[in-house]
Parts: C-alpha cells; structure tokens; sequence
C-alpha cells in the first residue's frame, strides 16, 4: 500500500520479500518463506497534569525461514540493504544445515493458502500532533481524579497511536499482506491515603480512533472503579458462586485457547487432550471464531503461514468442535491445520441473553470478581489458583468491596460450572465476551 504514513510503499516490501525468496534459493534452499514489515507509532502519557513521556517508535524488519529437505532454519534482520539481505539468508541456511531432520516441518500445503485478497477494514492511520495527544491525555486524566476528592495519586493518561504494514510470501507462490493500525487511550489512578490506597484503571482499544471511548468517559470510569474500592476487605473462606465480570472474564478464554493450542496438544502439556468433539463446558457455552470481523484487533484473511481463515463454531452447546493448529502442530497430530499459526481470530463468547445486573440477581450471594492477580494455573492439570480482589454481592446487589483473597477450582470443572454469560460485551482485544457466572468456587479469605 501506498501511503505516506510509511518510509516503503507496498510494492517496495513485495520486492523485498521476493528478494529473499530468490537469494535462499541461490542459497541452496529447496523452499523458503519471508515475512517483511514496518511499523511506526506515538504514545503520549500525562501524569498529575503534566507530560511525563512523549514516546516515537518506528522499525522495520526482515525475517526469514529456509528449509533444506525438512531442516530447518530461521534469521532476521533489520537492515534493508542487499548485502545484509543476502547475510541473513545464508545465515538461516548454515543453521538448517546443522540441524537434524523434523519430518513435520516445512510451509504450510499450498492447496490450503489464502486466494486473492479482502479488505477487513484494518487500516485507518491518526496522526493528530504531539499537543493535540497531550490535551486528549489530560482530558482524560481530568476526568479521572476529578470523580472524587479521595483520589489523590495519578499512574497517567496515556493516548497511543500505531501503524504497521507487512508482507509475506513463500515459495510456494504466496504473496500478500496488509496494513493495519491500533489506538488506545488509557487511565489508572489512586484512591485513599496510607495503606487503604486503591488503585484500578480503564481503557479503550480499536482499529479507528472514531471508535475509541471518549477520553472523557475513560477517565470517569478508571476514577469510579478506584473510588469503588476503598474500604475493602476479606470474606470467609468457603464455596461460593463467582461471577467473572468481563474485563477479567475474557482470561478464561484464554486458558480454552492455551489448551487447545497444537503446542500443549502434541506436548500432552494439555488438560484437555483428547477432548475433541467432548463436552468440555456447560450446554449454556457457544464460542465462535471470525476472522473477517470488521475492523478486528485480531481479524485476518490468512494466517502467519498464508493458510485461508474461514469462520467456524469452536464451542457449541459445550462440545468443542476444534483445536487451534498451524502446519507443523497439525502434522505432529497427524491432523490438518485449521488456519491458527500465529493464534486465535476473534473469539466470541456469545451470551445467555442476560444483562451484568441480571447475573448478579441470578448469583444472589457470593463473590464478583474484577482484578485477578498471579499466574497461579496449570494448563497441564487445569488447576487454577489466582488472587482476585472485586466485591462481595448479597440478594443480588453488590455489599462491599473485597481484597485480599485468592480464588480456586480446577478449569475442567470451572467450565462445565459455567452458570450464564453476560451481554455486556466488551471488545478489547481478540476475545469478545461478557461477564461470565460460574456456580461454585473455592474462595480464601479470612478463616
């Protein structure tokens, strides 16, 4: 693509990439694949009112994969120059040459590589000036610390803005790539003096800067959810219902992603081996994946190795329906790739038709979880065990705010507990989901 945004233009990036792909087999490569990108952004942070940091960023790289028969070896660099193009094939050539035969190497099936192109929506480049990122900073910063007196410390403001381009290709024919952007605008603060400090935050993410929350209601919303906490303190340790508002919920994903990964699968480094077309969640739970999303933070028309993406039901009525795989994990399996090289394309956690407060009616007495702390889990085993910290609910309405505890359950039986899911939506990210109930859970607090 063309665009003054960038230093190269599309057409310069597809030479590029062809470049290599024609040096690594002057090399002796028997196929090869590269992937060239560029990428350049701003990011403004205001703290207490005044600029703290004014950041630029811009690179650009080269990497590149060769194989010889099925060896394998790979070598980048960032300088864009013929010399150093040709340095870094033979590079990746001399480790292919040492290293041992992995009959599940090689490029993906050229049968299975994306046709053609499709505009996603991605690309919507924001260049307002350095003065005007510091007043959107302190806009929002402002209407953080102003919700209430008892916020008396600031982590910042912080408004970014990203572009990237990129371009990959193979010996296989493949070539093709896209450009694409990512605003934020973001805000944490401090609430309550001494020990009784709390502190949360609040943000908003998107391809075009039109679809960002106001800054304005960034900063209320991170003012109003540290307000929210002071006073906290711990509950009895015992079993309760847990509902997972949607910020921390989307985590949950995660682990299913984690664990149906090839990596974990062909590792056995999974708790849900062998779980293919089982029930794994509860009947309520439907997880679809689209990669043709508008405006996506994670869509694509082809994945890292140029396989076609396609739309699919990952999760229906609690039957997993799919792993996520790239080449090498399929053939490790034995299956085929399903598209997933490089990770999971908007996930959607779709909802039981009820609102945050409808859920917190149907819990009636027990715990919301909205801060979740430690990487207390065990993706082989499914154990979780994380500190948490959010509020104590009772008939239906939240009582008190709660720190200090830690939460616990195995995530087999964490699943299939899933009570209801929110229609509270919140899309950050590349997992789409709200709020989410789950029937029972081991909380820690206070003996």
């Amino acid at each position: 693509m063309a665009d003054s945004t960038f230093s190269f233009s599309r057409n310069s990036l597809e030479n590029l990439a062809s470049r290599v792909l024609d040096l690594a087999s002057q090399e002796g490569a028997t196929a090869a694949e590269a992937d060239v990108s560029e990428g350049l952004g701003q990011t403004v942070t205001v703290r207490l009112g005044e600029v703290e940091t004014i950041e630029f960023n811009q690179d650009k790289g080269v990497g590149v994969t060769v194989y010889i028969g099925q060896k394998k070896g790979h070598a980048n660099t960032s300088d864009f120059s013929d010399e150093a193009l040709r340095d870094t094939v033979r590079a990746a050539v001399n480790i292919a040459r040492f290293t041992a035969d992995d009959p599940a190497s090689g490029l993906a099936d050229k049968a299975l590589l994306a046709q053609g192109s499709r505009d996603l929506d991605l690309y919507h480049p924001w260049t307002p000036s350095v003065e005007g990122m510091i007043d959107i900073a302190r806009v929002c910063e402002d209407a953080a610390r102003g919700v209430d007196a008892r916020i008396g410390n600031s982590e910042g403001a912080t408004v970014s803005s990203h572009a990237s381009q990129f371009i990959y290709a193979n010996s296989h024919g493949f070539l093709n790539g896209f450009a694409s952007t990512r605003h934020s605008v973001s805000a944490a603060v401090v609430a309550g003096e001494g020990a009784a400090m709390q502190r949360d935050y609040w943000y908003s993410v998107a391809r075009h800067h039109g679809d960002l929350e106001d800054a304005a209601v960034v900063g209320r919303l991170a003012g109003e959810r540290s307000v929210r906490r002071l006073d906290a303190r711990r509950v009895k340790t015992g079993q309760y219902p847990v509902l997972f508002e949607a910020p921390v919920a989307a985590s949950l994903i995660g682990h299913l992603v984690s664990a149906i990964s090839g990596g974990s699968l062909y590792r056995k480094s999974s708790f849900l081996l062998d779980a293919l077309g089982t029930k794994v969640f509860s009947d309520k739970v439907v997880i679809d994946e689209d990669p043709f999303l508008l405006r996506g933070l994670a869509s694509s028309a082809f994945d890292n190795e140029g396989v076609a993406t396609s739309e699919r039901r990952l999760v229906d009525g609690g039957v997993l329906k799919g792993y996520m795989l790239g080449s090498y994990s399929a053939r490790k399996l034995g299956m085929a790739t399903t598209g997933n090289a490089g990770g999971a394309h908007n996930l959607t956690l779709r909802d039981t038709g009820e609102s945050f407060e409808a859920l917190l009616a149907r819990m009636g007495t027990g715990l919301l979880v909205t801060e979740l702390m430690g990487q207390g889990v065990n993706t082989v085993t499914g154990d979780y065990s994380r500190g948490a910290c959010g509020f104590w609910v009772e008939n239906g309405v939240i009582a008190w705010p709660v720190e200090e505890i830690t939460i616990a359950g195995n995530l087999k039986e964490m699943f299939l507990a899933v009570d209801a899911i929110g229609n509270d939506y919140l899309d950050r990210g590349g997992r789409r989901c709200g709020s989410v109930l789950i029937g029972s859970m081991t909380v820690a607090g206070e003996d």
